[in-house]
């Protein structure tokens, strides 16, 4: 049983055997030199101390070879994108022929619906969550606009019972065995941005697969938090972005996967570009178009290397540590959060996360009654740094590459002492 005591919280980190990654980070100060109190991995992670190293290595290469840095030095930029691809991976659960890194979030799911979403005039509808982040809404909603069908009539909302929050598994079922012979595709944020649910990919993708929909998810909540295991979820596709949980800054670029099953399907409608051609003969100029297998066959541009240096530094570190010890904290640090709040005797706020770890990654969504927004900013007149969302959630994410037990114990008695 945990303990609500500032001791108790120093012995906790004292035999956290992850400790010493918070000093691999840049920690945000005050203008007295006080650390800030970093809840807001979930909107934009802290900058590992080596990212300077990595930019500026090939900052370097290039000031030392030019163009000739596409084949010299230590890490070539023209197979730059492929360090990247086992790291990755094994964050998500893939196999390496499933991942690339390309591209920003949005981007990415405008790419990949072009392979997986093929409406036709009977089986054209697609579902998301209700509380979607806007992103994909506004992306499924151009999508069904581009070929031709009306928002209103083609979007299928998975709404969360009256007086919920949280979402039902058995809900989507009800819609998709009644509709599903109208959907073709659903695409379901794997964490909810706004709750911090987790949901279930495997159960999703059985669902949608049983009626011949296809199945993507937006692991953007989700990559670096929680294990989603995409290559066994049978999920059909699945894109994230970097720059929260993976910690690679702002407006980074993406991730992608595309299940090994879809890997050497060259008939698949996709967009076209010089980087997924066939490698091998991409500097012939002249060759007809020969898609690569996998999914490098959805890149279209060679890759930006300076954001990539960024990501190669932040996976080094993943791989160092293996999600399996992140999880481990992760869940320890999250349950500490949650009893320390549950500690406070007030009806002013309540947590809509769910409890069981197992559906949620570190993210916490505090729900503040009557929607006021003033208690964010008093936190943050405090140094704790969380972000808001509307109407009325207080979002907090416990990161265990930098978060400390001292950190949630800290940051709960200044929300005790302001509420």
């Amino acid at each position: 049983m945990y303990k609500n005591t500032l001791d108790y919280a120093i012995q906790l980190d004292k035999e956290d055997k992850l400790a010493h990654l918070r000093d691999e980070f840049h920690v945000p100060k005050d203008q007295k030199g006080n650390n800030w109190l970093y809840f807001t991995g979930n909107s934009l992670g802290l900058q590992p101390k080596r990212t300077q190293h990595y930019i500026q290595q090939e900052l370097d290469d290039w000031a030392k070879y030019g163009v000739e840095g596409h084949f010299e030095g230590e890490t070539p930029w023209l197979p730059y994108h492929e360090f990247l691809t086992d790291k990755m991976a094994k964050v998500v659960g893939a196999k390496p022929l499933e991942v690339v890194v390309m591209n920003t979030l949005t981007t990415n799911l405008h790419l990949l619906m072009v392979s997986f979403y093929q409406p036709t005039k009977k089986k054209y509808k697609i579902v998301i969550e209700s509380d979607a982040f806007p992103s994909d809404r506004y992306a499924v909603g151009s999508q069904l606009k581009f070929h031709g069908f009306d928002i209103e009539d083609g979007l299928i909302e998975w709404r969360p019972r009256e007086g919920e929050e949280l979402l039902r598994i058995e809900d989507l079922e009800s819609i998709v065995e009644e509709q599903g012979d109208e959907i073709a595709l659903l695409l379901i944020g794997g964490v909810n941005y706004y709750t911090g649910q987790y949901l279930d990919l495997k159960r999703i993708a059985e669902i949608g697969h049983a009626k011949n929909c296809m199945v993507g998810i937006d692991l953007a909540h989700g990559a670096g938090n929680v294990s989603p295991e995409l290559h066994e979820s049978d999920v059909d596709f699945a894109a994230w972005c970097t720059y929260k949980y993976l910690n690679s800054g702002p407006g980074s670029l993406a991730g992608l996967f595309v299940h090994e099953k879809h890997a050497h399907n060259k008939e698949l409608p996709r967009f076209a570009g010089w980087w997924n051609h066939n490698k091998e003969t991409r500097f012939n100029m002249r060759q007809p178009f020969d898609v690569m297998a996998g999914a490098e066959g959805w890149q279209l541009s060679n890759p930006p290397i300076l954001s990539m240096a960024a990501i190669r530094a932040s996976l080094d570190m993943f791989d160092e540590v293996g999600m399996t010890a992140l999880r481990e904290k992760s869940e320890k640090l999250t349950a500490y959060f949650e009893y320390l709040i549950q500690q406070i005797d007030t009806d002013r706020i309540r947590i809509i996360t769910p409890s069981n770890p197992k559906e949620r990654g570190c993210q916490l969504s505090i729900q503040v009654k009557n929607a006021d927004k003033s208690l964010h900013q008093k936190l943050t007149e405090n140094n704790v740094i969380t972000d808001w969302r509307e109407p009325d959630v207080i979002r907090c994410a416990p990161v265990p590459m930098y978060n400390s037990f001292q950190d949630v114990f800290n940051m709960v008695e200044i929300l005790k002492s302001l509420l």
